[in-house]
């Protein structure tokens, strides 16, 4: 391909403040190992995204299965940047930071239409714990706060997880799109 020809998107920068949470994603998968359902499944995301709408999707299936390939093959129909985001970084253990983070997250995001993917996201979305203790209710708090944050968000945010069957009813009634992955298939 002529260098002169390349569509040159934005790039890749993450603001200071949110560096070790926020990681960009080179869109370069080109979705062959995928199945037809789910490349329906994607094409039905890519046509139904308007700018400045939120959508929020959730991408289940095992591990290796090409949940992140299908961020990337989103992103890139799209021409949109895509940054996977480590939820470990944002959570805090300290009240209130974890509120901060996420603000700061979804402002940045918003400014620069930036495609969220959060990997592994049954660590945080499974079901709330009973509330035995302040730190139960604030765990739950938290939760429902980055719930209402990527609801509230006018971009694409999508989620990953090999533990569908974790999340609560009411979390799950939020996305707009559920995506199965199927499962490896062994060699004979």
């Amino acid at each position: 391909m002529n260098k002169n020809k390349r569509v040159k998107r934005p790039t890749h920068q993450v603001p200071a403040d949110l560096e070790g949470m926020v990681w960009p994603i080179k869109t370069t998968a080109t979705g062959k190992q995928l199945a037809q359902g789910t490349l329906t499944g994607l094409k039905n995301i890519c046509s139904d995204f308007i700018p400045g709408e939120g959508r929020l999707c959730l991408f289940a299936g095992e591990g290796g299965v090409g949940k992140i390939i299908a961020a990337e093959i989103i992103a890139r129909e799209l021409r949109l940047n895509l940054y996977r985001i480590d939820l470990s970084a944002v959570i805090s253990k300290y009240i209130g930071e974890t509120e901060k983070n996420l603000a700061r997250l979804f402002d940045a995001a918003e400014k620069n239409n930036w495609i969220l993917f959060f990997d592994e996201a049954d660590a945080l979305f499974g079901k709330r714990s009973e509330v035995k203790d302040s730190h139960d209710r604030y765990a739950n708090i938290e939760i429902e706060y980055l719930l209402q944050g990527m609801e509230a968000y006018h971009g694409l945010a999508m989620l990953a997880t090999n533990m569908k069957h974790t999340f609560d009813a009411a979390s799950l009634r939020r996305f707009r799109y559920v995506i199965d992955f199927p499962g490896h298939k062994e060699n004979p």
